[in-house]
């Protein structure tokens, strides 16, 4: 690659970088060393395409795609391994912490108890503010799917946090 085509490719993948983490910790169910991984396989998967990507109307939405592939394809292969292994503890919050931390692990927690999916179509659809059809494209499935599996996801999400949202309301 030539040394404009590498800059601009460096400054792309600054720009994005922090965007897909975020939606790869959400697609993980909060599973930050996998995020870091599937961030990292999709800007390599971007950079070796990045002479024909830099050339699209728009590079993020394809960056964005690559991710949520990627994490199907790696659910598929790990599919029967549920572990996650980590070398500490989590902090536990003191007084004081802010009721929007307290929900957002709560809304994360529920999501990494949703299949892979679903976890996609609800991440892709509420977080990304993706159409049906956007999102049925980066899933690599019809509109019908993404439907149905919103419905199901969302009803399953309901069923999880029950009345544990009410807490978390500001009167």
């Amino acid at each position: 690659m030539r040394p404009g085509r590498s800059d601009a490719y460096q400054e792309f993948a600054a720009a994005r970088a922090r965007h897909l983490y975020r939606s790869a910790c959400l697609l993980t169910g909060g599973d930050t060393h996998l995020a870091e991984d599937l961030v990292q396989e999709t800007l390599g998967k971007v950079y070796v395409r990045w002479v024909r990507i830099s050339r699209a109307d728009n590079p993020a939405a394809y960056a964005q795609t690559v991710l949520t592939r990627t994490y199907l394809a790696h659910q598929r292969r790990h599919s029967s391994r549920k572990e996650r292994s980590t070398d500490s503890l989590p902090d536990i919050a003191g007084p004081g912490t802010s009721d929007d931390a307290h929900l957002r692990l709560t809304l994360v927690e529920a999501l990494g108890r949703l299949p892979a999916k679903d976890r996609a179509v609800v991440v892709l659809r509420y977080w990304e503010d993706r159409s049906v059809e956007q999102t049925a494209a980066a899933m690599n499935t019809s509109s019908a799917a993404v439907r149905t599996r919103c419905v199901r996801a969302l009803a399953r999400l309901r069923v999880l946090l029950g009345d544990t949202l009410g807490e978390y309301a500001r009167p």
